[in-house]
């Protein structure tokens, strides 16, 4: 559920700041940004916001709002990956980390923000600065590289995100039109569901496109936070539904396996890690509060809301679908109209988010791009890039229909290096020369090397279970199903 991570969002969410521009204009620009994403009102403008600053129980529903996205759907599966004991310690274990991480990254900004006398440090800011205070010479050198880096995997992330959010969105509709014949008002009854097949999914896809396109033509930020607004509400109301259905009628547990085989595992962690991928709405959270002291406080309280959210809705997801569940648990849900709406809610929601986390990716690229052109050149260019970059998302959505795949596959790659890999290294190389206490420095190894560790052998599952699959439909976009 933005580089800036946005509110919303798979983790959703965008709000790392980061661009290939010079950094006095970049900065400048993009705080602005970051602070309409996270206050999402249309009627102030940022400055006002910035100067007015967030309360504490402000930043926590930011915070967790900004992990509300395509991924919490997801985690059933995850968990069925992992299995009925394992997923659950493991997201437990995996929030804590994630949640460690993200103290890490802003007690690094926050020590190069006194060091140079900022008022405000980005992720790619604070990374590029961590390489110059390294004792290595060839690190410092090459210290804003450390900048590009976190674009990159801020870039991979986003449009990851939106390539998940394509095939969600192909996926729901598509089960919603073939069982719209025979859907009721009835959500109780036992009834096997026939279905009308229609086209295929990538054709869903490619009957988006042409929406998403208008969506991201729209370059003013103020406008798509009407988008944002309308998506937080339809997600909200969706998931709340969902959770009521799903802790109905569970059925005895003991089917189950405690623990998944360990070829499966690798999907678990990318889908997990995607999910808890809201480390760069972190640092412009805690910019904009008006007593930043108690940010630690409230983001230990926002990740363990969001860790129990996680678990509760993966846990009682498998629980209550067992080996039945699907890519998404919305794609579960029974043939009767207060459940395909809210399929249909959460299509508009996703449908709306798009734009928001496209808008990441190309305020990195696009400044980039029109500047080594005239300005006669300029408004063209950005228009052809933002349709490429959108054409681009949706046909990798069409070379990797599975959701199940491209969630675990984002999570694995880039989800991995921002949340796991970066902070821990970032800490090293900002407080080495201070002098650190070896079982911290072992400690931030550790880290690395496990986050290092799930980005191969996470990548690797997803492309090999990705591979297997290519010469026919997979199973998780099916919309077959018993009621």
């Amino acid at each position: 559920m933005s580089v800036t991570k946005s509110t919303e969002g798979p983790q959703g969410a965008v709000a790392i700041k980061l661009d290939i521009m010079s950094p006095p204009e970049s900065a400048k620009k993009l705080e602005n940004k970051d602070s309409t994403f996270l206050d999402e009102s249309p009627s102030e403008s940022p400055g006002s916001k910035k100067t007015k600053g967030i309360t504490g129980f402000q930043a926590l529903v930011h915070l967790v709002k900004g992990n509300m996205g395509t991924g919490i759907l997801g985690l059933p599966l995850a968990v069925k990956n992992a299995g009925i004991l394992m997923g659950p310690l493991s997201l437990l274990v995996m929030g804590f980390v994630a949640c460690h991480c993200m103290h890490i990254l802003v007690k690094c900004a926050q020590r190069f923000c006194k060091r140079l006398n900022k008022p405000f440090m980005d992720y790619g800011d604070t990374v590029m600065h961590g390489l110059e205070a390294n004792p290595s010479t060839w690190l410092q050198n090459h210290a804003h590289w450390g900048r590009h880096i976190v674009s990159f995997f801020l870039i991979v992330t986003q449009l990851g995100f939106c390539c998940v959010y394509i095939v969600f969105l192909a996926d729901n509709l598509k089960q919603v039109v073939e069982a719209v014949n025979s859907t009721t008002n009835n959500c109780n009854s036992n009834e096997t569901v026939i279905l009308t097949p229609t086209m295929d999914s990538r054709l869903y896809m490619l009957s988006f496109l042409p929406f998403l396109v208008l969506l991201v033509l729209i370059r003013n930020l103020r406008i798509l936070t009407i988008f944002s607004m309308l998506a937080n509400i339809s997600m909200l109301v969706s998931l709340v539904i969902i959770t009521q259905y799903i802790t109905q009628e569970i059925p005895d547990p003991s089917r189950l396996p405690l623990v998944a085989s360990w070829k499966t595992y690798p999907l678990f962690f990318g889908t997990a890690i995607f999910s808890f991928e809201s480390i760069g709405v972190v640092l412009p959270l805690e910019n904009k509060m008006k007593d930043a002291r108690h940010f630690p406080a409230i983001l230990s309280l926002g990740i363990s809301i969001v860790t129990a959210l996680y678990i509760g809705i993966g846990t009682l997801g498998y629980l209550r679908f067992g080996d039945d569940i699907k890519a998404s648990i919305s794609l579960n849900l029974p043939n009767c109209w207060l459940y395909q709406s809210v399929k249909l809610l959460y299509v508009a929601g996703i449908l709306c988010t798009y734009a928001l986390q496209f808008y990441v990716p190309a305020e990195i690229i696009i400044p980039f791009a029109i500047s080594r052109v005239s300005t006669r050149w300029a408004l063209p260019l950005d228009l052809s890039i933002r349709i490429a970059m959108v054409c681009l998302t949706c046909l990798l959505a069409i070379l990797i229909p599975r959701l199940d795949l491209v969630l675990s596959l984002v999570g694995s790659v880039s989800s991995s290096a921002l949340a796991l890999i970066i902070p821990p290294l970032l800490e090293v190389t900002t407080f080495y020369s201070e002098g650190m206490n070896p079982l911290t420095i072992f400690k931030d190894a550790l880290i690395s090397i496990l986050g290092f560790v799930g980005f191969v052998v996470g990548t690797y599952q997803a492309l090999d279970e990705l591979l297997k699959s290519a010469d026919s439909l997979p199973f998780s976009n099916s919309t077959t199903f018993i009621q």
